[in-house]
């Protein structure tokens, strides 16, 4: 069974990506560029330039996996906002960042509209500020 999650271990690392992919990726520029170093020609440059555009692709996938995760949870979180704060708020929602929606996710019900006035007078500013707050952690589990 899982370990239950809260904000001190919320991140999520994903061993198949993050080692099994990064570190061959890594392995092979260090090895492109000894080469390069070692022998300057066309296929040692053409190894090395190679290798730069895996780890781009390695990063560039990475953000864009997030970029649409975080699209889906903040048009989430405005539905769930719709249906759990108090009518005088609904006006806000579509005031909060994408970051604040982000962070938001992990409140329960019941303490969501307390954190959301609280970002709307900017007394939370942050997502690290606004995720410390939150005392009843909902855990996401299916998050890239």
């Amino acid at each position: 069974m899982p370990q239950p999650q809260s904000y001190r271990n919320h991140s999520r690392i994903v061993p198949a990506y993050h080692v099994g992919v990064f570190v061959p990726f890594f392995a092979n520029f260090i090895w492109a560029f000894y080469r390069l170093v070692l022998t300057f020609n066309g296929e040692t440059l053409m190894a090395f330039l190679v290798s730069i555009a895996l780890l781009l692709m390695f990063f560039s996938i990475r953000v864009q996996v997030l970029t649409v995760q975080d699209r889906v949870i903040r048009l989430e979180m405005r539905l769930r906002l719709r249906g759990v704060l108090p009518p005088d708020l609904h006006g806000d929602i579509n005031g909060l960042s994408h970051k604040q929606l982000v962070a938001l996710r992990f409140a329960s019900d019941a303490e969501l509209a307390g954190l959301v006035r609280e970002v709307l007078a900017g007394t939370l500013k942050s997502q690290k500020e606004i995720k410390a707050r939150i005392r009843e952690w909902q855990a996401d589990h299916l998050r890239a």
